[in-house]
């Protein structure tokens, strides 16, 4: 049963634009605090952003500040991954997921995972 469904990905040029879209139940999207991850082929996953279940706090790696944004719209049950100026080193398969105890996302209490949503940033 998929919990969290990733829409949004896709192919740009380098110093393109893309938005990731995550829903979810608003059971899930209620009580958790929402992130997206991210593994590039040959690596292991990694923190990209998230958002706190208020909204009022996120966090960022530190190779996609002030380039990535997230937010959540809590009326939709979705939040939301901008990335603009992207580039190469983007590209990968992103993930949703949702941690019901930190703010942070980790990955070790993440509880629900999407499917995964294919990035690809061309030189």
């Amino acid at each position: 049963q998929v919990q969290l469904g990733e829409s949004g990905g896709g192919l740009v040029q380098a110093g393109g634009s893309l938005r990731l879209s995550c829903a979810a139940s608003s059971r899930i999207f209620s009580t958790n605090a929402m992130g997206w991850f991210r593994q590039a082929p040959g690596k292991g996953r990694e923190f990209v952003a998230s958002i706190s279940r208020s909204g009022g706090t996120t966090y960022y790696a530190d190779s996609v500040k002030g380039r990535f944004t997230v937010r959540r719209d809590n009326a939709k049950n979705t939040v939301y991954l901008q990335m603009n100026s992207l580039k190469p080193e983007d590209t990968a398969v992103y993930y949703c997921a949702a941690d019901p105890l930190s703010s942070r996302v980790k990955e070790g209490s993440v509880r629900y995972w999407g499917q995964g949503t294919q990035v690809t940033v061309s030189s």
